[in-house]
């Protein structure tokens, strides 16, 4: 294993945790209340970095589908299964803390508003991009078929984003710093960072693993007398 990538990987990991957590204390504990949601509203500090985080990871799996097929190199191949699954935690991580946010502000836990039906059909369509991922045991295949489905549902990403200006939604347009208060920049910026620290030391950690277990799919089987030779030793 890559010993570099580990280290980077711990290194960012370890970051994210303390970035996190200063985000949250200043959130929880520091920041006022919003003015109309009050203390409801402080779900914003891991709400909307979760789902800045959660585009870009998906991004980056978009990316690294792109670079499996243009060269098939594994390492694209590795990166592409741990962006994946960093995608599919984040968003739904995102649906969960939107549902926590949407019963005292909406009085349901969940709405087939259009933000909320396309963000659904995301990570279903992602989860299924794994699904498959596990079901084909040769490589190239996995790789290239996990590939082509994941640029087909990249289409969902700007349709999620964009949701909220074409149809009539009850989610609220997306927050940025121009449209919320300056006093709750600093703890959202913070959770923005630390989440994005975390989730590039995962993808680090999480690739290397891919490709030593990509590694180990092409190393040839013993031969049949080495493996009785095996047997009758033992």
């Amino acid at each position: 294993m890559n010993r570099r990538s580990i280290r980077n990987g711990v290194l960012l990991l370890s970051a994210g945790v303390l970035l996190v957590l200063a985000g949250s204390y200043l959130g929880l504990a520091v920041a006022p209340a919003e003015m109309y949601m009050g203390d409801v509203q402080r779900i914003m500090y891991v709400h909307v970095p979760t789902a800045w985080n959660a585009m870009l990871a998906l991004t980056f799996a978009l990316v690294s589908a792109i670079g499996w097929l243009w060269t098939s190199n594994p390492k694209w191949d590795a990166r592409h299964e741990a962006w994946i699954e960093i995608g599919i935690v984040l968003s739904a991580l995102l649906c969960i803390q939107g549902s926590i946010w949407a019963k005292p502000t909406w009085g349901v836990w969940w709405d087939w508003d259009p933000r909320l039906t396309t963000m659904a059909v995301l990570l279903f369509a992602f989860i299924g991009i794994l699904t498959l991922r596990r079901f084909v045991e040769d490589p190239m295949q996995r790789a290239t078929w996990s590939a082509v489905a994941t640029i087909i549902a990249y289409v969902d990403v700007p349709i999620v984003y964009f949701s909220v200006k074409w149809w009539n939604s009850l989610h609220q347009v997306q927050s940025t710093p121009e449209t919320v208060s300056s006093a709750f920049h600093l703890p959202l910026r913070l959770n923005a960072f630390g989440i994005l620290a975390l989730m590039i030391g995962l993808a680090m950690l999480r690739a290397e693993l891919a490709k030593r277990r990509r590694a180990a799919e092409y190393e040839p089987l013993p031969s049949p007398d080495l493996r009785t030779a095996g047997e009758v030793t033992s």
